[in-house]
């Protein structure tokens, strides 16, 4: 009888002791709920914090990238149109006031035609040479930034210069059609020998230009002395 109360006490104890040790072992960690609410917060700082530092930075970046390209985009459109505009020029001359083939009517409206190409090219250097920060430092070399800085002020001098407009159209297609070259058919990317060519293309158009400036000093003093 003794032995099996005893025996008893002894089981109770044990599992007295057991239910401790399964209590101190689940106390000694998080349990199951702490640990899905440490995820919850560190998901939540994580994107919070990404929200406030990251994404705005990524939008910046973004905006800036968009930009540059549509400044590239707009500086090759702008070519175009002066090539374009400069063959319009020099395909239909303004018909001379003597011609009896052409009526005063004809002539205004082709006078008003070459006017309306002049414009645009006026205001296609005009924005070139106003917003040339925007897009020739996207360009990865100094060469190639240093070509389209000399070509736009040129442009721009050639525009608002007082030749003719024929003879503007013909400085402006020579002095665009080197640079097309490079930017507009991405020859900077395909091989070390066009942008040389180009560049020396480009040079001799501009020598070009300061010898039409000297015929225009020379012309004067020529009349003054005869």
């Amino acid at each position: 009888m003794e032995d099996g109360l005893g025996g008893e006490r002894l089981r109770r104890i044990a599992r007295h002791r057991g239910a401790e040790r399964g209590a101190g072992a689940v106390s000694d960690g998080p349990g199951v709920l702490e640990t899905i609410l440490i995820a919850l917060a560190t998901a939540l700082v994580t994107t919070v914090g990404t929200g406030w530092l990251v994404v705005p930075r990524l939008e910046a970046r973004k905006r800036r990238i968009g930009e540059a390209h549509q400044a590239r985009d707009r500086f090759l459109a702008s070519m175009l149109r002066i090539v374009a505009a400069a063959a319009r020029l020099r395909e239909i001359e303004e018909p001379a006031a003597d011609d009896p083939g052409w009526t005063d009517v004809m002539r205004e409206r082709v006078r008003a035609e070459r006017a309306r190409w002049m414009k645009q090219i006026d205001e296609a250097t005009e924005w070139m040479v106003d917003n040339m920060e925007t897009f020739a430092p996207t360009w990865p070399t100094d060469v190639l930034r240093q070509m389209i800085g000399t070509y736009v002020a040129h442009a721009r001098a050639v525009a608002i210069s007082e030749r003719e407009d024929t003879k503007k159209a013909e400085r402006l297609v020579e002095l665009t059609e080197p640079v097309w070259a490079v930017f507009g058919s991405r020859g900077w990317q395909r091989g070390p020998r066009l942008i040389p060519r180009s560049i020396e293309r480009l040079t001799a158009a501009v020598e070009a230009l300061g010898a039409d400036a000297e015929r225009q000093v020379d012309v004067p003093l020529q009349a003054s002395t005869s």
